[in-house]
């Protein structure tokens, strides 16, 4: 059965995309949850103008974080925290605490699910954060942990 995505779905396609699913993928799980429509010729058309409007918002939406991600690459953010003999750290630096210092000190909202923070950082001196704002734009976030 021939169908239209209205939403992106793992393992199937992206919004706007005719796929073939089985007549009771569509039936069950597709449908019911409103992930899709069965293809007639004017539900084509209308297929084709959420592609485009999809491409247009990734288009902006990947701008935006190439922006982003140009001005946060060159600089460096510094994060004050207690520490004891040898550097450890009292405690420990999070995601949501680099976060507020990237918004303190460069002015860019970033969301903390962006991320890439196995385990947070425990130790003084610098830390390479991976962040993700886009599919398309992953990029390092250099973190100098200081004493304070």
């Amino acid at each position: 059965m021939k169908v239209i995505l209205r939403q992106d779905v793992d393992g199937l396609g992206r919004k706007g995309d005719i796929c073939d699913v089985a007549d009771g993928h569509f039936r069950n799980l597709l449908n019911p949850r409103g992930l899709a429509m069965k293809a007639t010729k004017g539900a084509e058309v209308q297929a084709e103008a959420m592609r485009r409007a999809a491409s247009i918002k990734n288009a902006a939406s990947r701008a935006d974080a190439e922006e982003v991600a140009t001005m946060l690459v060159p600089s460096v953010i510094t994060i004050a925290a207690k520490a004891g003999d040898g550097g450890r750290l009292f405690g420990s630096v999070g995601a949501g605490e680099i976060v507020e210092a990237v918004e303190a000190q460069t002015g860019a909202v970033v969301d903390r699910r962006t991320l890439n923070l196995e385990h947070p950082l425990k130790d003084l001196g610098q830390a390479m954060v991976m962040c993700k704002l886009h599919p398309e734009v992953e990029f390092p976030i250099t973190v100098e942990v200081i004493e304070a």
